[in-house]
């Protein structure tokens, strides 16, 4: 087994509960060094953290949200690819919802204009992105949240109550198979958890980076089937626990 292979098994067994070198010994058949050397690894990667006789998962960080500016500019050609496969989920006749964020912009960006699609959105980058192009879309209403550029709050609450939707396009600081997704603030999480029970189908864009991410505190899990959509590798480790979730259909834009 290649040794970036391994790593990722021993990560993965770890994460199961197989923590203690002895235990990685066995189960993989290698050294106690090569054991100690792999967990080294992990841990300088930030995966794992070393701990008397083995390891355990590593704490979970919250870091400061980016600022717009820096998300703006970030993977702007990984956020097309993803929007561009994202468009071949979009029929004629559909209602659809395009929440805030960059990567939801970039799906903006590329919608052909099609009277036949009605676009609701609290996101005024996609806003401003489709009305340049003139492209009818109706705006929720809300207090604006100037580090997305995004609507949130009890109007826009109040405004999903009185909506449905065929199809939501959200994206998320991070994305995790068992937490959900998670946000710089709770009433962008609060938002999305009530966005994803007012549509048909929930599509998640997300940029290899934000897979597994928990940079923040703030919370919406998905108790229902949705669609993974992103440019990270098919056959990458970040991807297996989506691939191994019930819930979560994976497409990617790699």
């Amino acid at each position: 087994m290649k040794v970036a292979k391994r790593r990722d098994a021993i990560f993965d067994a770890v994460q199961s509960g197989a923590a203690d070198v002895a235990a990685l010994c066995s189960k993989f058949d290698i050294s106690e060094a090569t054991v100690r050397r792999d967990l080294q690894a992990l841990q300088q990667d930030g995966r794992l953290l070393r701990v008397y006789g083995g390891a355990v998962a590593a704490p979970i960080r919250h870091e400061p949200e980016e600022s717009l500016e820096l998300r703006k500019s970030h993977d702007s050609e990984g956020k097309a690819r993803i929007a561009h496969k994202a468009l071949g989920f979009i029929e004629s006749g559909d209602t659809i919802f395009i929440d805030g964020g960059t990567t939801t912009d970039a799906l903006a960006q590329q919608l052909p204009k099609d009277d036949s699609v009605r676009i609701i959105t609290n996101n005024l980058l996609a806003l401003q992105t489709l009305s340049a192009r003139g492209i009818a879309v109706t705006l929720i209403g809300g207090e604006l949240r100037a580090g997305s550029m995004s609507v949130y709050g009890s109007l826009a609450d109040m405004a999903l109550e009185r909506l449905t939707f065929d199809k939501v396009f959200s994206s998320a600081d991070g994305i995790d198979a068992e937490f959900g997704v998670c946000e710089g603030s709770i009433e962008q999480a609060w938002f999305k958890d009530k966005l994803f029970r007012r549509t048909r189908e929930v599509y998640m864009l997300a940029t290899t980076e934000k897979l597994g991410r928990k940079s923040q505190m703030n919370w919406s899990p998905i108790h229902r089937p949705w669609t993974l959509i992103t440019d990270a590798a098919a056959d990458g480790h970040p991807l297996l626990p989506f691939k191994n979730h019930p819930f979560v259909s994976v497409v990617t834009a790699a």
